[in-house]
């Protein structure tokens, strides 16, 4: 099973960043927190700054997890995944690796076609705030 981080990244709006899986990639065009997977001898919370590094070009302070763990499988691929809360300390948010990228109010996130891995953190969220 695939170890994998998500960062939970808010504005000063109050608004969510919410990524677009490229077309062309497993589950593409489904929404996501981004992310990915922690490579061997990493903690959760330096691979999660490392990703968001490479697929948005920010430098973010990785904080306290939700405490919603999921593990997901679609039979090729299975993953546990663990979601973070995080802070951006440099840089603006491009969509590096992703189809869009989105700033959603917590209203607007259910509205979202969701991967199904990521349904969990995002109803944490809702009943959260």
């Amino acid at each position: 099973m695939l170890e994998v981080v998500c960062g939970i990244i808010k504005n000063s709006s109050g608004e969510f960043l919410a990524c677009r899986r490229g077309l062309e990639r497993h589950l593409g065009g489904l929404w996501e927190f981004p992310g990915g997977k922690v490579d061997t001898g990493e903690t959760p919370e330096i691979a999660l700054a490392r990703e968001l590094r490479e697929e948005l070009g920010i430098r973010v302070r990785v904080g306290k997890p939700l405490s919603a763990v999921v593990e997901w499988t679609d039979g090729a691929v299975s993953i546990r995944l663990r979601g973070f809360f995080c802070e951006i300390i440099e840089g603006v948010p491009f969509a590096h690796e992703h189809e869009e990228i989105r700033w959603c109010k917590n209203a607007e996130l259910s509205l979202l076609d969701w991967a199904e891995a990521d349904i969990l953190l995002v109803e944490e969220l809702t009943q959260e705030i």
